[in-house]
């Protein structure tokens, strides 16, 4: 089973890790750590290095649980919803995880503009954590 875990070291990031890590080893899977980053102007060097130190300490609970894994960082100027939900059909990917921010009673039940894209489009089941 190949799982794709949108990640972004928030809040809820320890969370998506947990259960894609309770997913894998009922499933005998693989964990693949993705974070969309727009690019351009939008993205510093800065913002570039707090990724990779999140995908880094991500990779390392992952491996401390003995979870097959890999990481992506992805800058090609898409929103990230487009980069999960290719990167989910082109990999084959049969299940993605990913995180909803709490919002206002009417954003709760839009979930946020990311989890919604990914939720309408994926190619694979989506499993939102809170």
């Amino acid at each position: 089973m190949k799982i794709l875990v949108g990640y972004r070291g928030a809040n809820v990031g320890k969370d998506l890790l947990d259960l894609a890590i309770k997913h894998c080893k009922a499933f005998t899977g693989e964990v693949h750590l993705l974070t969309s980053l727009p690019g351009g102007n939008k993205t510093t060097g800065e913002v570039i290095n707090e990724a990779k130190e999140n995908l880094s300490w991500a990779a390392g609970y992952l491996g401390e649980h003995g979870v097959k894994h890999d990481t992506h960082l992805m800058i090609v100027g898409r929103t990230p919803g487009e980069d999960l939900t290719t990167f989910a059909m082109e990999e084959g990917c049969d299940e993605i995880i990913l995180g909803i921010k709490s919002r206002s009673k009417v954003g709760k039940i839009l979930f946020g503009s990311t989890a919604q894209f990914v939720i309408l489009r994926a190619s694979c089941p989506v499993v939102s954590v809170r």
